[in-house]
């Protein structure tokens, strides 16, 4: 029998506690940003967690670039950024059968030419922290981690596609029922929502490579303390160093043997632990003024078959997609570089947008099965990547300096793309950006009130695509501009699309906080709160009025910039050079990926126009 089959009977006939849109089970990272995006969204959700409260201390502790603009482009990245650390280095040390510890060499982490991230640095902070920021948005929006309640089973209620989620209460040990329209399962390595999708099982492989970690106070007359450190010790193995919030530092101490073999998990203590780190870093002294968590993994290297069963009702994410055992629960790879919280997190990203799109009758059922290809895709890039880090890890500063240089895209999050398919549309001509990456970095003057702001952040995040137009020249654009805009108003397809997206809002509202009022989200939902209009112009501030422009510009002011702040610039950047007989569109999908990308001539205007209708064609069935 195949995994999930036995679970796939009908016959409910209990009482039903409760009635949702999504249930999510497990209020981790993966869950909160799941949960936190839906009710954003305004989409009903009861989020499920077996813990009496949220993380304290440890877990996972690293914010790679992409996921710092995530939380900036939610705006809720500034109690973070005032309280975390940030590492911008990262240097080698290593010792030899001849040569004591000494420092081998010192590196950007985040070279600008290889990334070009705007925050290009690691945000380092405890998990709870992190979890913080997100049940505090949640919360503000009348969505609260309902807690002690552990998931059981799900069955199929026959012939609506709805589910019975049972439960049980810890704390009074009471099973309840919900009914709800999908299940999300962020639970974990040892996922049980996992079991409830057929052949959802595990593929890859346990290996025996094991590691202890510390978080606390350490007092050492080591001199890169607040760098990040890789070192490499012929005597004790290697050892990873990040500093922490609070002056605290972390340490990954190797516990596999110098055959490869795995320390016993009960010899693994955390005595054993800090003589092993100490044996490492002699002849430098280590002495912790406190221990704030200690815990240990092995290094797992596999991913699930199946991150949805076929009826897209039942899904997973995060950890539960690529699980490994950490201190009980965890991900599929080392923590080496950072990625478990990241990837679990624009999991979440990546369904959170579709099941609105979805749940709303604004796109067919069939965007969610891109759900599946894309962060399945992602996950096995984190896999392959993940081997080959712990063996560069293993080698020492020239592999594990090689491995970082082809590989720090990925690592900042901002190198993890998508391939063809559904939400990635085909290209005519050639453009910097590519169909399937995120959006780069650009510095803009907005028009409206000359203030200078980063074009990838300055969108807020609210469920809608934005569609680009780079326009070089104004006065020679404006035919092209009024005819393009012309075409998506009033009985067009991408008209009625806006119409019925307008009214949905309108019965279902977004979940809102009185916070909101110091962002004005309307402004960017003013032409449709499918698809926000935005314009890049080269030309200057005194070379047009906004009166000149079609009235979907018009009533987009908020979203119109001038290209003029840096060189190269936004249009450079993502379209490349543009002759004054052009314009470049771009549609960005709700998650700051690139879905189309092309040039057009300003003859070009109606192919133009059918270009971009046929790619919101899962939007107009």
């Amino acid at each position: 029998m195949a995994p999930g089959a036995d679970h796939e009977g009908y016959g409910f006939d209990g009482p039903i506690d409760a009635s949702t849109t999504v249930v999510v089970v497990g209020a981790g990272p993966s869950g909160l940003m799941l949960a936190c995006n839906l009710a954003r969204f305004g989409i009903e959700v009861i989020l499920l967690d077996d813990r009496p409260d949220k993380t304290s201390t440890g877990k996972a502790d690293g914010m790679q670039p992409k996921t710092i603009e995530t939380f900036k482009q939610m705006r809720l990245a500034d109690p973070l950024l005032r309280n975390a650390a940030r590492v911008y280095d990262i240097s080698f040390w290593q010792s030899t059968a001849d040569k004591p510890l000494q420092r081998t060499g010192r590196q950007t982490h985040y070279p600008q030419h290889l990334v070009g991230a705007s925050d290009p640095y690691i945000l380092l902070a405890h998990q709870g922290m992190l979890e913080e920021v997100l049940i505090d948005d949640m919360e503000s929006r009348g969505v609260f981690v309902t807690r002690n309640h552990k998931f059981v089973s799900c069955s199929r209620v026959e012939g609506s596609g709805q589910l019975h989620v049972t439960v049980e209460d810890l704390s009074t040990n009471k099973i309840k029922t919900i009914r709800t329209d999908y299940l999300v399962g962020c639970d974990g390595a040892r996922s049980k929502v996992r079991t409830f999708i057929p052949n959802g099982e595990l593929e890859g492989e346990i290996t025996n490579a094991s590691w202890g970690v510390l978080d606390g106070v350490i007092e050492t007359n080591f001199p890169d303390l607040w760098s990040k450190v890789a070192v490499r010790s012929y005597t004790a193995g290697s050892i990873l160093w990040i500093p922490r919030e609070r002056g605290m530092t972390r340490l990954y101490v190797e516990l596999s043997s110098a055959d490869g073999e795995r320390v016993d998990r009960a010899k693994a203590t955390q005595e054993y632990v800090i003589a092993r780190a100490r044996e490492a870093m002699a002849p430098y002294t280590l002495e912790w003024k406190t221990v704030e968590w200690f815990g240990n993994y092995v290094v797992g290297q596999r991913v699930a078959k199946h991150f949805m069963d076929p009826d897209a009702r039942i899904f997973i994410a995060g950890d539960a997609c690529w699980p490994i055992p950490i201190s009980g629960a965890g991900h599929c790879h080392s923590a080496l570089a950072a990625q478990g919280a990241n990837t679990s997190m624009h999991d979440s990203f990546n369904l959170a947008w579709k099941l609105n799109l979805v749940h709303r009758g604004l796109a067919s059922p069939s965007l969610l099965s891109t759900y599946e290809e894309e962060r399945r895709k992602i996950a096995t890039d984190l896999i392959s990547f993940d081997v080959e880090h712990c063996a560069a890890f293993e080698k020492g500063e020239d592999a594990l300096t090689k491995n970082f240089d082809d590989n720090i895209r990925f690592i900042a999050g901002i190198g993890a793309e998508y391939t063809s398919g559904l939400l990635s549309a085909r290209q005519t001509t050639s453009t910097p950006l590519q169909p399937g990456a995120l959006q780069l970095p650009a510095k803009v003057t907005r028009y409206y009130d000359a203030n200078p702001v980063d074009i990838q952040l300055d969108i807020p995040l609210l469920g809608q695509f934005k569609l680009y137009l780079f326009v070089p020249d104004i006065k020679a654009s404006l035919n092209f501009l009024s005819t393009l805009c012309t075409g998506f108003s009033g009985s067009s397809p991408l008209g009625k699309l806006s119409y019925k997206a307008n009214q949905s809002y309108v019965k279902q509202s977004r979940g809102t906080t009185p916070g909101d009022d110091f962002f004005q989200f309307q402004r960017y939902t003013a032409v449709s709160n499918a698809l926000t209009f935005s314009m890049v112009t080269l030309s200057t501030r005194s070379e047009f009025e906004l009166a000149d422009l079609p009235p979907a510009l018009q009533a987009s002011r908020w979203t119109l910039y001038l290209d003029d702040v840096e060189t190269p610039g936004c249009t450079e950047k993502w379209v490349g050079g543009l002759g004054k007989e052009e314009v470049g569109i771009a549609i960005v999908r709700p998650d700051g990926y690139i879905g189309s990308i092309d040039k057009w001539d300003l003859t070009a205007v109606e192919q133009a126009g059918k270009s971009i209708e046929e790619y919101f064609l899962f939007m107009l069935q």
